[in-house]
């Protein structure tokens, strides 16, 4: 099956399911679909790792990205797909921290989604060819660090106020109730 071809659920603004459709679909007509991001962060909670999306990406090709992540399977749940997404886009499986939830709409996307963390220094591999590159940002620099460059508005806007301050254990948010 071509990524066009694969099925997503459509739902309404409360993530209830009203429609299942082709991805190119939902993509076309930017359906509200169910998404999951993925932050990591060392364990100390000083650095994010953010990535570079590939260039054939059918939303924000060759952007950076704060979150690994993507579109909730039909009939899989948050947590699932969550796991399934950092392993396939970063080779990694640890213990996922919920962060919240949220809902973000632009010309591109509409989202309902489920925002977690990990704590990890890798090691880090990137087999499914979504990630072009990665690199560790220090917290402190990373409004500088995004600031010159092409960003996902989705992660920035969803991820980043829920990120717990550094050097804390529990990934409990500080901050934000994001969009």
């Amino acid at each position: 099956m071509t990524a066009g071809a694969e099925p997503v659920e459509v739902v309404d603004g409360e993530g209830s399911v009203i429609a299942i459709v082709p991805r190119a679909e939902m993509r076309r007509r930017v359906l509200r679909h169910r998404t999951v991001f993925v932050a990591v962060m060392d364990p100390a909670g000083e650095r994010l790792l953010v990535h570079r999306r590939a260039s054939w990406k059918d939303v924000w090709p060759m952007h950076w990205d704060v979150a690994f992540g993507g579109v909730v399977g039909v009939g899989e749940t948050w947590d699932l797909a969550a796991a399934r997404e950092l392993a396939e886009e970063a080779g990694v499986a640890e213990p996922l921290i919920p962060l919240g939830e949220g809902t973000y709409d632009d010309d591109h996307v509409a989202e309902v989604a489920r925002i977690y963390l990990v704590r990890s220094v890798g090691p880090f591999t990137f087999a499914d060819g979504e990630v072009e590159s990665v690199e560790w940002v220090d917290r402190h620099e990373l409004p500088e660090w995004l600031a010159g460059r092409a960003v996902c508005p989705d992660g920035t806007a969803l991820v980043l106020p829920r990120l717990p301050a550094a050097r804390m254990g529990s990934g409990t948010p500080t901050s934000g109730s994001g969009r």
